[in-house]
């Protein structure tokens, strides 16, 4: 088979999943935006933001080195699967230990004292996704993509099951009176219905230990001391290229609730604000899954066509493909943010940090083109210079939003998100083709994501045609009008795209 038609199948079965997980979880967002105010649901904000953090200390890189130390035969894969799932159960139990051992001084640390089992819960849900990680990295080598996907779906099926259960059904049960256990021994503080958020997240989790029961119990633990050395010194810069992209993800979020000057947005506190940016936030999800959905798939991709020949003309074709697909994605969601934002924002107080929207897209399509550009230093064991790109990032994020967000808000943070990204695509860029020459189509690339952006920012911004209807048909016409531009400039039809089978 096509290499890149394999490549655009497995895709399209992780996006088709991805999207539609993404879309059943994202039914929780006008749910939350309804039932908790800005300033609650900046609470769950500002813990999600950690917990992205410590996700990347929990899988510790070794993901990627899994598929870097999996050879082609059942055998070697099996090995690599022994050797790196052993170590991220280790490294997992010493984190969780010593979270729920300081849990006391963390939370007064994070200002929310006497919530210790929301760090509990979290540990455990952390600790579980880092176990599945390399159960659920073997079903992506093994092209098992199907499994793969409905074993996520469920997951989001029951999470939002146990959400409105939680939420919605729950407190009308305690004020007949009726659930007095359920608040003594899960309910304290001012914000109590918040944790029940975590606390489905973690039932939820628990249920991939059973329906991965059959790879988990294929796990044979073992410390390979003969390739010890190599994994750490592959899988450490990993873990600090994770950091840093976390950073450039979260750390504005969590940023905000510190730097922000109370009453800047009248009306909200700055956990309020934080509720209101991680909310808009969210509306960029689109572009999130469409780069969730291609690492997925491209990671194994990479990784099996390292040896060939031609891999780097391959993964010019890739890159390019990629480049426009995010671009017109990135226009049909700036063009419609106004709709999207009424559908999903219920409450008119989110509505109002929407202008963010458009940089988060523009950054999260230049976070994508990272991801692509990061093949070479996996490849050829360079990974130290993927920490120090994203490290460039997270300093570039940290020192900006800490001088920006008490004069600018949250889109001083929006436009650091963009300009962190691309700057680590240039690094990247400049360094591969040193070790690693591709002949990235760069300057046509880049040609049609400004030029697409600026024309989305027109449309997103322009005065005159005012009307609902109008200007949605408006929009969606100049989208379709660019995307046939670019079709004819790459000398594709339309006809055949839709024809095209993955």
């Amino acid at each position: 088979m096509n290499p890149l038609k394999k490549l655009a199948g497995q895709t399209v079965i992780y996006g088709v999943s991805t999207i539609l997980g993404r879309l059943l979880n994202y039914l929780l967002v006008p749910f939350y935006t309804d039932v908790f105010q800005p300033g609650e649901y900046g609470v769950v904000t500002d813990f999600y933001a950690y917990v992205a953090f410590f996700n990347v200390l929990y899988l510790f890189g070794l993901e990627t080195t899994y598929f870097r130390l999996a050879g082609k035969t059942p055998s070697e894969q099996a090995k690599a699967f022994n050797q790196v799932q052993t170590l991220v159960i280790l490294n997992a139990i010493l984190i969780t230990s010593v979270l729920v051992f300081f849990a006391t001084p963390i939370c007064e640390l994070l200002q929310y004292p006497g919530q210790e089992r929301f760090i509990y819960w979290l540990a455990a849900v952390m600790m579980i996704d880092a176990i599945v990680a390399i159960p659920f990295a073997r079903l992506r080598l093994q092209g098992k993509s199907r499994r793969f996907a409905l074993t996520k779906l469920f997951n989001i099926a029951v999470n939002i099951s146990l959400n409105l259960i939680f939420i919605l059904w729950l407190p009308a049960i305690c004020a007949d009176g009726c659930g007095d256990w359920f608040l003594v021994n899960f309910q304290s503080g001012n914000d109590p219905w918040v944790g029940y958020v975590f606390l489905s997240n973690l039932i939820a989790n628990a249920l991939f230990l059973l329906l991965l029961g059959d790879v988990l119990l294929q796990f044979r633990p073992v410390i390979a001391a003969d390739r010890l050395k190599f994994m750490l010194s592959y899988a450490i810069p990993i873990m600090f290229l994770g950091l840093a992209g976390v950073t450039n993800e979260m750390l504005s979020r969590a940023m905000l609730k510190y730097r922000l000057p109370e009453n800047f947005y009248e009306g909200l506190s700055s956990l309020g604000a934080l509720g209101v940016f991680g909310a808009c936030y969210k509306l960029s999800v689109f572009m999130t899954l469409a780069i969730q959905a291609f690492k997925y798939a491209a990671e194994p991709f990479f990784f099996s066509k390292a040896a060939d020949r031609d891999s780097p003309e391959l993964f010019a074709k890739v890159m390019h493909g990629f480049v426009i697909f995010t671009a017109m994605l990135m226009m049909a969601v700036i063009v419609n943010i106004g709709p999207i934002g009424t559908l999903f924002l219920r409450s008119e107080i989110y509505r109002t940090g929407l202008d963010v929207v458009p940089w988060l897209l523009l950054g999260g399509l230049f976070l994508g083109i990272y991801y692509n550009l990061s093949v070479w230093f996996k490849l050829t064991d360079r990974t130290q210079y993927g920490a120090y790109i994203s490290g460039a990032g997270a300093v570039i994020t940290i020192a900006l939003n800490w001088l920006l967000i008490p004069a600018y808000g949250y889109m001083a943070s929006a436009l650091i998100t963009a300009g962190s990204y691309f700057v680590m695509c240039w690094l990247s860029y400049s360094f591969g083709q040193r070790y690693f020459r591709v002949p990235y189509q760069t300057v046509k690339g880049l040609v049609y994501i400004f030029t697409i952006f600026l024309v989305s920012l027109a449309l997103y911004y322009q005065p005159w045609v005012t009307g609902f209807w109008l200007r949605l048909v408006l929009n969606n016409t100049v989208w379709l009008l660019a995307l046939l531009t670019v079709l004819r400039i790459e000398n594709v039809s339309l006809k055949g795209l839709l024809r095209m089978k993955p």
